[in-house]
């Protein structure tokens, strides 16, 4: 914890506020925040503009690790208790305890024009189809990165913005062979990096109803060109054969140590990359990937929510207004370099704050992308019972890769797997 402390009293203007005859006493809100990086701190600076502006709340912010976020919290939250707001990543599986702050903001529709397809990871179950339940603060994006030296070292033109991946497979197949590394393209082992290919060759994933359907055409003939790349060579095989059941798996080391041409994986990997590739080679992020049907990729990362059981919602109301303001989100992603949700500052980019150009490039590279994300990848997102679909996907491929079923049966037991999770989970 920063400081060696678990909590972190934002000072606002409560000592004013005793002091005012007849004002009413200040309406005290707990934030419970995670980071990946100075997430929690950027939003302590910001809170104290805050509090200027709304004399009478006060928010406390509870800096905790990730694990109390998914373990922590919904034990709380199922009981009636925790804090008012948190900052959290499973907006489906919280979505019953979330407060529809509509009600309490004074320009909905501002906030709908900026996070619209965000919010919609939260209307889900119960909620109100147009409630106001999250502000996104962290956008993450799935998309390639790509050894911009080894294009240049093998004399291969690099594939341009909009490429399918059957360019960038036979791109990454030359300049593996020209320049005598080991592998050609990789994607890290899990369904939620299988998915967005997935869509881009024409899967839906879900029916009319918005249930699960996963196995169709789309979903078929990416996982039959998947199967083929690993039995060609093209994949590097380890990646998903090297290990069993739902166990994730990535491919950053191979990048990072100039054995791979093309990686498949997301915009989280960038602060990664700018420290720890530094001036070893030239590397670009390639954005969304395209198939015969789409050019998508997979939506993630953090939000802010407020908690229904809080006793002040008109002040939670403020506090995720003000959260969503243009100015403050942009403050805010300069300093945690994140990517905005957004739309405006989508649109209008963020000043990264003491970045590379190759770490500021990919992150607008990453961020030019969202707007042609499918409506499809962000209610996948936003499913109660993606977990389910997220490592089911990579136990059973996996067997098709290495021989132990046929692509038929293994397609066939993960839809079986699916319905045994929907089963459960009801």
């Amino acid at each position: 914890m920063t400081g060696g402390t678990t909590m972190k009293r934002i000072l606002a203007t409560t000592a004013t506020l005793a002091l005012s005859a007849g004002m009413a006493h200040a309406q005290e809100l707990r934030f419970m925040c995670y980071q990946d990086g100075t997430e929690c701190q950027a939003w302590e600076a910001q809170f104290e503009t805050f509090h200027a502006e709304n004399p009478g709340i006060t928010v406390i912010v509870d800096e905790v690790p990730y694990a109390a976020i998914i373990e922590s919290l919904p034990i709380q939250l199922e009981v009636g208790e925790g804090p008012d707001l948190a900052r959290v990543t499973d907006y489906g599986g919280l979505a019953r305890y979330m407060l529809d702050v509509r009600p309490h903001v004074s320009d909905a529709d501002a906030i709908e024009a900026r996070y619209g397809q965000s919010l919609a990871w939260a209307r889900v179950g119960d909620n109100a189809p147009d409630g106001i339940y999250n502000i996104v603060d962290q956008l993450t994006a799935t998309g390639g990165f790509a050894n911009k030296t080894f294009f240049e070292q093998a004399g291969v033109d690099m594939p341009e913005p909009g490429a399918s991946w059957a360019d960038w497979a036979e791109a990454s197949r030359a300049v593996r062979d020209a320049v005598g590394v080991d592998f050609a393209m990789a994607i890290d082992r899990t369904g939620h990096r299988f998915a967005a290919p997935a869509m881009s060759f024409g899967a839906a994933l879900f029916d009319d109803n918005g249930d699960p359907i996963l196995v169709d055409d789309g979903f078929r003939a990416f996982a039959e060109q998947f199967v083929a790349w690993h039995e060609d060579g093209t994949m590097a095989r380890d990646v998903w054969a090297g290990a069993g059941g739902g166990t994730y798996q990535d491919a950053a080391g191979e990048f990072i140590n100039a054995n791979l041409v093309m990686y498949y994986s997301g915009s989280w990997q960038i602060g990664r990359f700018g420290r720890d590739i530094g001036d070893m080679f030239d590397w670009v992020a390639t954005g969304a990937i395209c198939g015969p049907e789409a050019c998508t990729g997979m939506p993630g990362g953090a939000g802010i929510v407020g908690f229904s059981h809080t006793q002040h919602p008109e002040a939670v109301g403020a506090v995720m207004e003000f959260i969503a303001r243009d100015d403050v989100q942009a403050a805010v992603l300069a300093q945690t370099r994140n990517i905005p949700a957004n739309a405006m500052l989508q649109e209008a980019g963020i000043a990264y704050e003491d970045v590379s150009e190759d770490v500021a490039a990919a992150l607008t590279a990453f961020a030019a992308s969202i707007p042609s994300f499918s409506d499809t990848a962000y209610a996948l997102q936003g499913y109660a019972n993606n977990r389910a679909i997220y490592t089911s996907i990579p136990a059973r491929i996996t067997q098709a890769i290495v021989g132990e079923l046929s692509l038929d049966e293994a397609l066939e037991r993960l839809d079986q797997d699916i319905a045994d999770a929907l089963a459960e989970a009801q």
